[in-house]
């Protein structure tokens, strides 16, 4: 008995979930989806240079992004070139429209069946930012030199297959959602950051910055630091105390009883996706400045200029410039996606239809400013949070000489929320067969 409870907690809570027949069957099930899902990221597609296209995407920090989230499928020019961005930008843009449309507003208020039409919407819109993004990145690589293909039956085939492939990866993660384990679109997302991010970590560190020994052990202490921090404020939220009146009946007598509960407001309601708009958008005017700069040798240009104030890597002061921004902007999308979110739960609402009610509080109006104002203020810590999350690549490098893996930090907010996530999943698993499970 002894032994027993001296055996690591995560060890023995994996083992117990290996020992469960079905959720075995999850387990493997995802994992076979993952498998699917790397086979598919190396089908390429014709036409490409390897070595254009390789010093193409180490001089593009968006594209890097991009390739980064795809697993590198995109550096390969694989048909899951795009891997789930797509959908991930559909998803955005459907959250961002429903509380400004009043029928797509109407429909969430629906329920299921509400939310089942706009995800269904969300794969329609899909297709076409598909087709988009694919064309987009075609002309923008054989713009580079990457692609020598001109041919437009030829040029057809590959934006439809770059787009079959898209839906083909949200259809991967559904089924892992529905059959597996976690959310499937995250699960893929995760994939594809861990199985390319050994090569980006060998890249960077070992072949730029093997002999800074103590930059390195600096570098490891901060990731380890950063981790951490990551759980801290994914975990962490503001109880609020909620009661609810419920009715008892007794023969023909009727019994009033108050319950009490409480609702959780995250400290970081937006997650990774305020980051990753003004990653986007502090990357995009000088990825589009470098198709329009001066050739080398002549005077520099307009285009010159904002490519260099919109470089990740310029030489101080212009990098204070771009990362200050890059911090700002993250507080700002922060605050606006949190709000939208917010106002899609209409907490208020739900409480005054379910009676319930918060001690000290009135129902309707007066709650929604209420949790609006707490809403506000934690909301603080979150944004503040990820904007130092943006920046520590910066930070990082300032301080030990390191100046690669530029992107590591959205990876690891990435793998750590969704590994967080996953495995809050297998702890319900097990605490509904009564096991102990990962997390206290």
């Amino acid at each position: 008995m002894r032994q027993k409870e001296s055996t690591p907690r995560l060890l023995q809570a994996m083992r117990d979930a290996w020992a469960l027949p079905d959720l075995r069957g999850k387990l493997i099930f995802t994992a076979l989806m993952l498998v699917i899902f790397r086979f598919v990221a190396h089908i390429p597609l014709p036409g490409v240079d390897p070595v254009a296209m390789q010093n193409f995407f180490e001089s593009s920090p968006l594209l890097g992004m991009l390739d980064l989230f795809s697993g590198g499928a995109m550096r390969n020019f694989s048909i899951a070139a795009m891997g789930v961005y797509p959908y991930i930008t559909s998803s955005i843009v459907m959250t961002l429209l429903v509380p400004i449309i009043p029928r797509l507003r109407e429909i969430s208020a629906e329920g299921e069946s509400g939310r089942h039409k706009i995800n269904l919407y969300t794969h329609w819109l899909t297709v076409p930012l598909a087709a988009l993004q694919g064309y987009t990145q075609f002309i923008v690589l054989r713009s580079a030199g990457t692609i020598a293909v001109t041919d437009p039956m030829a040029i057809t085939a590959i934006v439809v297959s770059m787009t079959a492939g898209t839906m083909f990866l949200v259809w991967l993660g559904e089924l892992i959602t529905e059959r597996g384990i976690g959310n499937g679109v995250s699960i893929i997302i995760f994939g594809g950051i861990v199985a390319n991010l050994p090569q980006e970590i060998g890249r960077g560190l070992l072949t730029q910055e093997g002999g800074n020994f103590l930059g390195l052990i600096v570098f490891v202490i901060f990731f380890l630091v950063l981790v951490w921090l990551i759980v801290v404020f994914t975990e962490g939220h503001r109880r609020i105390p909620v009661q609810y009146a419920k009715a008892i009946f007794r023969g023909d007598k009727m019994y009033r009883q108050q319950g009490a509960t409480h609702v959780p407001l995250r400290v970081n309601t937006a997650g990774m996706i305020p980051l990753i708009f003004a990653m986007s958008l502090m990357l995009f005017p000088g990825t589009i400045a470098t198709y329009f700069m001066a050739p080398a040798g002549q005077p520099a240009n307009f285009a010159n200029t904002i490519a260099q104030w919109f470089n990740p890597s310029a030489s101080m002061p212009i990098g204070i410039f771009y990362w200050a921004l890059y911090f700002l902007l993250t507080v700002a999308f922060a605050f606006f996606y949190t709000m939208v979110i917010f106002e899609q739960m209409n907490i208020a609402k739900t409480l005054q239809q379910q009676g319930g009610f918060i001690p000290g509080v009135r129902p309707g109006k007066p709650t929604t400013d209420y949790l609006n104002r707490v809403i506000n203020r934690i909301t603080w810590g979150g944004a503040l949070f990820l904007a130092l999350v943006a920046v520590s690549p910066f930070i990082v490098g300032q301080g030990t000489g390191i100046q690669a893996l530029q992107l590591s930090s959205t990876a690891v907010l990435i793998i750590v929320g969704v590994a967080l996530d996953t495995m809050k999943q297998v702890e319900a698993q097990l605490t509904m067969r009564r096991y102990e499970g990962f997390l206290k």
